[in-house]
């Protein structure tokens, strides 16, 4: 299975479709008359276009109908079940163009904010209107692109609608470059910034909005992958554009960090932008039974599709702000759950916590059905954990039970304030405002302020554990270790488990490696994904990225 099938919305598109009496294309490349709707009907009528416009936002990637998150795909967690693409296709890297994950679905999205943009431009609504929603549809736009880009690298930019009857071979375009790319994202958003509101209806686009997207993408031009040389210049860039969003004074940390996830805080201060869900309905969220513990209470309540790796917990620190390495931090091995952070008891499913009112039991021998899964044979965790961050108890229900609305977060106000201290660590060293960077994310999870004094590599990763715990399980991880160039490292070799036993009365706590937990990482290619072939068979002008 492809990734943009995971990431494809189950039956959204289709509803809206039904609504403005088309049909979604196959491919970008697909021109058929019938998509080419009525103008009478829909862009001589505000309403209807805005309805349109739903349906370039319902291409959104939102993970919670799947059963596979990208989350696997890094070393932050697996998936319970064997046979999946995560296990069985990307961790050993055995995937080709004929198989591979991929985002190349993202061009049925731009298509339709090509045709948007186009429509609009041209149509008689009052120009007020018509510059928002214009700039609206940029946005889209540029993120569909930057998926493409940072998956796949320089791909075909295509910014109007193509029509292979009157335009023929010419809608086969060849790959742009890397740059290219890039800068067709960044230069999108800076020119929309003005026309997009400071403060957005729910899951609608906002000036924080864009100017996060561009951060982004400028965060992952600065970063090892793209800046071999370590030019200053590109992390100044990127602290540049997230501290403009820093001072809009539109987004603030939400108190509650496990809360924040749930329908009854969607849209809240920290939520920059968002992918909406409508619970009860084929438009809701069914995470809760598809990501979370296997059995509770006795009874099944999910399919266990995301395990929390050992290596993921070990990053969560000790109570008084040190990580578990530092010998004045507490941590006993033997005793690994207590005093921990305050995120790791609001992520992570552990033994003896307590899930829907049961506690969970992982250790082996004592007729648990949770007891972690060593020979691989059911959904029981493969890593004596399970997932609780982002799932809502009140909708345990297994199997992919459509119950929730709340949002999938895409960018939130602590990724800014993560991104601003990594740009300028890098750009100019530790000063003030990275330290306040990072302590205000700290702070609200009751952590000490950092210690002065730190040297630009002692920072430098404190932010990259900050960001993984702080953004663990967001679908962020996977770009964090490309751009940082940490995947040859961290995806080769093997995730790890806790084995839990009781051994002569006493709870013996042991790291050993997860069942069908080794990965394979290959430098030389795996840091983009290969072009699907029926891409390449499509168009002879693509060329394959290297040693696919």
């Amino acid at each position: 299975m492809k990734l943009h099938r995971f990431m494809n919305l189950n039956g959204k598109v289709a509803l809206l479709f039904i609504i403005l009496g088309i049909a979604s294309c196959k491919s970008f490349l697909e021109v058929s008359p019938k998509d080419q709707i009525a103008d009478s009907d829909v862009w001589t009528d505000t309403g209807m276009a805005d309805l349109f416009l739903n349906n370039v936002y319902s291409g959104l990637p939102g993970p919670f109908n799947f059963f596979d998150p990208w989350e696997n795909y890094t070393d932050n967690s697996m998936n319970g079940v064997n046979g999946l693409d995560s296990r069985v296709l990307y961790s050993p890297s055995v995937y080709t163009a004929s198989n591979t994950p991929n985002w190349w679905g993202q061009y049925a999205n731009i298509r339709r904010a090509n045709l948007f943009i186009e429509k609009v431009t041209a149509s008689a609504f009052p120009d007020t209107w018509k510059k928002s929603k214009i700039a609206e549809a940029r946005f889209l736009r540029a993120y569909y692109y930057q998926l493409l880009w940072t998956a796949h690298g320089g791909v075909p930019i295509i910014a109007n609608t193509l029509n292979q009857n009157t335009q023929g071979e010419e809608i086969f375009r060849p790959r742009n470059t890397d740059e290219e790319t890039y800068q067709f994202i960044v230069d999108e958003c800076a020119a929309i910034v003005d026309d997009l509101p400071l403060k957005a209806e729910a899951g609608r686009v906002s000036k924080a909005s864009a100017l996060t997207l561009k951060g982004f993408c400028e965060l992952f031009w600065a970063s090892p992958l793209k800046n071999t040389a370590n030019d200053k210049a590109r992390w100044a860039l990127a602290a540049a554009s997230n501290k403009k969003v820093i001072e809009l004074g539109s987004h603030s940390l939400f108190a509650n960090y496990e809360t924040q996830f749930y329908e009854d805080n969607n849209n809240n201060a920290e939520v920059i932008f968002a992918k909406q869900y409508l619970g009860g309905t084929a438009l809701g969220s069914g995470k809760e039974g598809l990501w979370g513990p296997w059995m509770v209470g006795g009874v099944q309540k999910a399919y266990g599709g995301v395990d929390p790796s050992q290596e993921l917990v070990d990053e969560y620190a000790m109570a008084n702000g040190l990580p578990i390495t530092d010998p004045a931090s507490g941590y006993n091995p033997q005793n690994p759950y207590v005093n921990r952070e305050k995120r790791f008891y609001q992520s992570i499913v552990y033994d003896g916590s307590i899930w829907v009112g049961a506690e969970m039991v992982m250790k082996q021998g004592v007729g648990s059905r949770n007891a972690t899964d060593l020979s691989n044979t059911n959904e029981a965790t493969n890593t004596g954990y399970y997932l609780r961050k982002t799932l809502n108890p009140k909708y345990t229900v297994n199997g992919n039970n459509l119950l929730n609305s709340g949002s999938f977060i895409i960018y939130r106000y602590a990724e800014v304030l993560l991104s601003y201290a990594e740009a300028q660590n890098e750009a100019v060293g530790p000063d003030e405002t990275v330290y306040s960077a990072i302590n205000q994310i700290r702070m609200r999870s009751e952590l000490p302020a950092l210690k002065t004094g730190l040297t630009q590599a002692e920072m430098r990763v404190i932010i990259q554990r900050e960001r993984r715990v702080e953004l663990a399980f967001e679908e962020r991880r996977w770009f964090d270790l490309m751009r940082l160039k940490l995947a040859e490292k961290n995806l080769n070799g093997t995730l790890h488990a806790m084995k839990i036993e009781v051994v002569a009365g006493k709870t013996v706590y042991t790291v050993i490696p997860a069942p069908e937990g080794g990965k394979t990482f290959y430098a030389d290619k795996n840091y983009l994904l290969p072009i699907p072939q029926s891409a390449m068979n499509q168009n002879s002008k693509l060329v394959q990225n290297p040693n696919y």
